[in-house]
């Protein structure tokens, strides 16, 4: 199935372009690369810097689908094990 900005997360992140548009922390803003891989309350982002670990709950993240797009994302709806967020049903609509 096509990643779409309605559908992204129901999909796998690992891959795809991201960048932190907003944080609590403000030493995490700024901070782009690839996903590398993804925990419950955790992004792995590989930057031109190394590996940085970005905490979903507090972060609202910028992805770059393959087709392009860039969808903002709110790290709240994506703070679950990927295979838990599948199943879940989110109300709010982008």
């Amino acid at each position: 199935m096509k990643i779409t900005p309605r559908n992204l997360i129901r999909h796998e992140l690992i891959g795809l372009e991201v960048e932190v548009v907003e944080s609590t922390h403000p030493g995490y803003v700024g901070i782009k690369g690839v996903v590398l891989d993804e925990t419950m309350n955790l992004l792995l982002v590989k930057t031109e810097r190394g590996v940085k670990a970005i905490p979903k709950k507090t972060s609202t993240f910028r992805f770059k689908l393959p087709d392009g797009v860039k969808v903002d994302v709110e790290g709240w709806v994506i703070a679950a094990r990927p295979e838990d967020r599948v199943k879940r049903r989110i109300k709010k609509k982008w």
